[in-house]
């Protein structure tokens, strides 16, 4: 078993084997805050901090047969004693948790998390009936605001979904634009349907654009960062070469959402096509915006 699966089954075991919903995202959320190496990250969604990992993580825990749950809390069903499995300064920051936040209400689990973190609060639905003027002006300093019109491209590859989101909102993009030939992930959370849906959840606007990506049997024998730049000849003599249009679409797009990004799994810009894609746009006519790698 996946060692942050036995953190949460050890969390809800602390809270008398159950835990409404939103209540154990807050709690975990405040764990991570304790923890060097996370077991979970969040993004700021319509309910404050939220990690789609531990969520789908306690899906798996159902299918398991250790985890049950309602219409609002989620129950540990397994008799199994999972915190005696867990790395000591783990279970020290677990206990630390129930002691400190353990008699708080969800709603009260809110505002603490809202008043505290106010960046994790930017796409609440329900700020505006958890914290007063003053703390609603904190949170809307934390949201993103910026003129410059960049086109932005970003890799997947090292890091989680949580992760990969926080900075597409830091940097207060608009539109993703996903130049995957292939949109199927074995990485959590990267599948279309999956990072559609969750970019949706932070107000990230999705797009497929496979015409732009290239044949996955193109990418089997890539060695050397030579066998990257022979198919990146390929790849600009023939795909950028046979769609201008698609091209043009995306600098279009550009000009009227002002901030994208172009992304694929590669972390390393020198070894996926996102780059070349990226210059070659940016050498339309019409294009006077910045490219930033991030």
């Amino acid at each position: 078993m996946y060692y942050r699966r036995k953190i949460l089954l050890s969390l809800l075991q602390l809270f008398d084997d159950e835990l409404n919903k939103i209540s154990l995202q807050k709690l975990l959320f405040l764990l991570s805050r304790q923890q060097v190496e996370k077991s979970f990250h969040f993004v700021p969604y319509k309910f404050g901090c939220y990690s789609f990992q531990a969520n789908a993580d306690l899906g798996t825990l159902i299918k398991y047969g250790l985890v049950s749950e309602s219409d609002k809390n989620w129950k540990k069903t397994d008799t199994k004693d999972y915190f005696l499995e867990l790395k000591s300064k783990d279970q020290i920051a677990i206990r630390y948790i129930k002691n400190q936040f353990g008699m708080l209400s969800k709603d009260e689990l809110i505002r603490l998390t809202y008043k505290n973190y106010p960046f994790y609060a930017i796409n609440s639905t329900i700020s505006s009936s958890v914290l007063n003027a003053d703390e609603l002006k904190r949170v809307e300093k934390q949201k993103p605001s910026k003129s410059e019109i960049v086109l932005f491209t970003i890799g997947y590859e090292g890091v989680s979904l949580e992760e990969y989101l926080n900075k597409l909102i830091v940097n207060d993009i608009r539109v993703l634009c996903d130049v995957r030939k292939n949109s199927l992930s074995m990485k959590y959370g990267f599948s279309k349907s999956q990072l559609q849906n969750a970019c949706e959840g932070v107000g990230i606007e999705y797009y497929h654009m496979p015409e732009v990506g290239i044949d996955s049997n193109k990418r089997q024998e890539l060695h050397t960062q030579a066998d990257y730049d022979k198919l990146f000849i390929f790849y600009k003599s023939t795909v950028l070469k046979n769609e201008i249009q698609k091209q043009k679409d995306i600098l279009t797009l550009l000009k009227t959402k002002s901030r994208i990004a172009l992304t694929c799994f590669e972390l390393n810009i020198n070894q996926c096509h996102r780059k070349h894609l990226a210059d070659s746009i940016a050498k339309l006519d019409g294009f006077n915006y910045g490219v930033k790698h991030i």
